[in-house]
């Protein structure tokens, strides 16, 4: 498997998973799991957003209700659970990695998200420049993985992806560089925790 050169070992290399964590679960951790192991990284950092500007604050628990559940849920040394943009007033991932990188010039970042989100992207603010600012990883989700691969990001930047099998050295691409990891599938998802807890809250007659 390829490794990055020794010569770059002093540069920390850091997965960012970004997203409400409404609440965190089973899946977060997992797909950080899966990048620490696949992307050769030092870290994932659980950015855990005040507010994600595509969803509604109706039924958003509060941030330190969210980051409380995903640091019980971590439970790994490697996995750094943060209020990183609440503290830069970010809202935006685009704005995030800016600050990020201006910050952290020792460190060499990659972005992580479900195909879901690539599906989605073009939706972000200056969503190009996000695949311009940092590397991006893609991991597989049921039932999105097909569109995503054939959605108007992936297409777009068809060009920067890169095999599978050199995924250990993403982080050490100049951006605009991304890959697809086919990772083992996992069923759990905020929005069906969320509606399960509900209908668990409902009254019995």
């Amino acid at each position: 498997m390829p490794r990055a050169p020794r010569t770059r070992r002093r540069e920390r290399r850091i997965g960012l998973l970004g997203g409400s964590f409404n609440p965190a679960h089973d899946g977060h951790r997992h797909i950080s799991l899966e990048a620490l192991r696949r992307l050769d990284l030092d870290e994932v950092w659980w950015l855990v957003s005040p507010q994600n500007p595509l969803k509604p604050t109706a039924g958003m628990a509060p941030l330190a209700t969210r980051l409380a559940d995903a640091q019980a849920m971590a439970q790994h040394p490697r996995i750094r659970v943060t209020d990183i943009e609440d503290r830069l007033g970010t809202r935006y991932t685009v704005d995030t990695l800016r600050q990020l990188r201006r910050r952290h010039r020792d460190h060499r970042f990659v972005w992580l998200i479900g195909a879901d989100n690539l599906i989605q992207i073009p939706s972000w603010k200056a969503w190009q420049e996000i695949f311009h600012t940092a590397a991006v990883a893609v991991f597989a989700r049921p039932s999105y993985s097909l569109p995503a691969l054939a959605g108007h990001a992936a297409t777009q930047f068809a060009a920067s992806r890169i095999a599978e099998d050199q995924a250990p050295c993403l982080a050490w691409r100049k951006p605009p560089a991304w890959v697809f990891i086919r990772n083992r599938l996992h069923p759990a998802s905020s929005t069906s925790i969320r509606a399960g807890r509900a209908k668990t809250a409902q009254p019995v007659d």
